[in-house]
């Protein structure tokens, strides 16, 4: 019998917006420190922003209540069951000082890196501008990618104090952007926004017609005074703000955030959420509605916990020989590195094969982050306090 003669299979590639995007920094960076810990060297992590806490323990004993119960496990709305949503309104409102509307003004999401996804379908044509900050966030630049969008970059600069120099944004080639990402308490540098900022970026946006995406998930960590962009007369006609309880409540992996503005904004981002995800657990969304009802001290002792270690990581900073602004909020310290080292992902490597510690080199969020490192504050004081030892034993470089 002759053998049928199989034809070479096509080659396959993937759609062209894989090629416009690398796998994220800290999923490639952290396989490698889980590969240097299976050898068995222990590597201490500073590197992310993941609360290593528990939340609120009514908030875990809702979650197991509600979950007990025979009729909570279908599906939920796409716009979330209402104690999430009225939870919201409330803790806006206790905390900013902003009312919104429970029915017409909040979304849940299943996190807020996937809202940026969500806002961004909602805005963005192929080919339409979208302002991004550097440094900032990496997944406003992936998601523009993916989406389509022509990314303008804005310089963030330390003698700015990290915030937008709007004389130069003034001079951008502004025709056809139709969003702008910020995000105060800045991540990765801890700035913090002033009333005068978010009155500048809202007339701004308003003057240009661009759509004002603010991503406020810090501004209870080492802060007294949580700040809002929709305390602005005038923002909510030209925002949307994106709020989540990964970092203010322990809740990382829960997947509960939110986004906030006027009704028709959150009509369209809910036409793109509801094709692409659905509503969340309803025991989970419940555990997230106690979360936003904590007591001003639960805030208190979460924050106590970050104080602790922040003072750890201030001197993890100076024994690197790094400076830093000690005014800076949220759950990292941002440090420059020291003049005589002539590159940051070598200073950091450095740091991780030498010393076992893992901190994050400021170039992965943009170019204007080169000169610095970024230490988490997500690790025990114990551990903090071992990597402080083992950094001390690093012999002076200029690496």
């Amino acid at each position: 019998m002759t053998p049928t003669t199989i034809p070479d299979m096509p080659t396959i590639v993937p759609a062209q917006r894989v090629s416009e995007i690398q796998e994220y920094f800290f999923s490639r960076k952290l396989r490698e420190v889980a590969q240097l810990n299976a050898k068995g060297l222990d590597i201490i992590s500073l590197g992310i922003g993941g609360p290593d806490r528990p939340p609120h323990p009514d908030v875990i004993d809702t979650l197991s209540e509600e979950a007990r119960k025979p009729d909570t496990h279908s599906y939920q709305p796409y716009v979330g069951i209402p104690e999430l949503r009225q939870a919201f309104a409330r803790w806006y409102k206790r905390w900013y000082d902003v009312e919104l509307d429970p029915n017409t003004e909040i979304q849940p999401l299943i996190g807020s890196k996937e809202g940026i996804l969500h806002v961004s379908l909602a805005f963005l044509n192929p080919g339409d501008g979208v302002l991004v900050p550097n440094p900032g966030y990496p997944t406003y630049t992936s998601v523009s990618r993916l989406v389509g969008a022509k990314i303008h970059t804005y310089n963030l600069r330390e003698e700015n104090g990290w915030l937008p120099d709007f004389d130069e944004l003034e001079r951008m080639p502004l025709e056809g952007v139709k969003l702008m990402w910020i995000n105060y308490p800045h991540m990765p540098t801890g700035a913090q926004p002033t009333r005068e900022l978010y009155e500048k970026i809202v007339d701004f946006g308003r003057r240009h017609g661009i759509v004002i995406a603010h991503d406020n998930p810090y501004s209870f960590i080492l802060n007294d005074h949580p700040q809002s962009l929709l305390s602005i007369p005038g923002a909510r006609e030209i925002a949307v703000e994106m709020n989540s309880l990964s970092k203010s409540h322990n809740m990382a992996g829960w997947r509960v955030a939110m986004v906030a503005s006027n009704p028709q904004f959150i009509q369209w981002i809910l036409k793109v959420k509801s094709n692409i995800d659905s509503g969340q657990f309803k025991p989970l969304m419940l555990a997230a509605a106690k979360a936003l009802d904590a007591p001003k001290e639960w805030y208190d002792s979460v924050n106590s916990v970050y104080q602790e270690r922040r003072k750890i990581a201030e001197q993890i900073m100076t024994t690197l020989g790094c400076t830093y602004d000690p005014a800076q909020r949220g759950l990292f310290l941002w440090g420059r590195i020291p003049e005589e080292a002539a590159d940051v992902v070598a200073f950091a490597d450095r740091v991780l094969y030498d010393a076992r510690v893992f901190v994050t080199p400021g170039s992965v969020f943009g170019s204007n982050g080169d000169r610095y490192i970024r230490i988490s504050l997500c690790a025990t004081a114990p551990r903090m306090q071992e990597a402080l030892e083992r950094i001390k034993l690093l012999a002076p470089t200029k690496a």
